[in-house]
């Protein structure tokens, strides 16, 4: 004779297996949906180098609230600063203005370039505003390259004095190997403007 308790037992044993199926289907439809956005990383190749395998930052004294700019150019490109923050290999990562509209207590200003190119590097720093009568701004700039895989290694570093407004200084003129060893006798401070009239 059939009883109550029979069809409340297969009842639920049925509820339980139809929301177990629609779980697994469910699981499977959200597999199938990934499918398409999942993709082997990209082997890296020449084209595809990461950012800031050259480096070259520059500093001045942070309780100076004076406006220094930095400049530099790559092998075969255009100058790069705040006027021009971005060419094939180099981009200007900060634009210090000084104490003016800064979040951070800190006067720097940073570039870095694309891959490592073969041949010879410009660093210029630029004193954009009025200096206080008086004071002398010291600017260390400090230049770093990383190949491949290896760590960002300092190679140079000097410190350049601006005295007076548009002053312009070259801290370094370099040549670097493809694998970014620097040129023996390669350095110098021989004067190049790149401080150019935006056009």
């Amino acid at each position: 004779m059939w009883e109550f308790d029979d069809f409340y037992d297969d009842s639920s044993g049925t509820v339980f297996r139809d929301v177990l199926m629609l779980a697994l289907i469910g699981f499977v439809a959200m597999v199938i949906m990934l499918l398409p956005h999942i993709s082997k990383p990209q082997e890296e190749t020449n084209e595809h180098t990461p950012p800031g395998n050259v480096v070259i930052e520059m500093h001045w004294p942070d309780e100076l609230p004076v406006d220094v700019d930095l400049w530099v150019q790559g092998p075969n490109d255009v100058p790069v600063g705040f006027w021009n923050q971005g060419s094939q290999y180099f981009n200007l990562l900060r634009d210090d203005l000084g104490m003016e509209g800064d979040a951070s207590a800190r006067n720097y200003e940073i570039s870095y370039s694309r891959g490592i190119l073969a041949g010879e590097y410009t660093v210029n720093v630029h004193m954009y505003g009025k200096v206080p009568a008086g004071v002398i701004v010291p600017v260390r700039v400090v230049v770093s390259v990383k190949a491949k895989y290896d760590s960002l290694r300092q190679i140079l570093e000097t410190s350049v004095e601006l005295l007076r407004r548009n002053q312009e200084e070259t801290a370094f003129r370099f040549r670097l190997t493809r694998n970014g060893d620097l040129v023996p006798g390669s350095v110098t401070t021989l004067r190049r403007r790149l401080v150019t009239v935006p056009s």
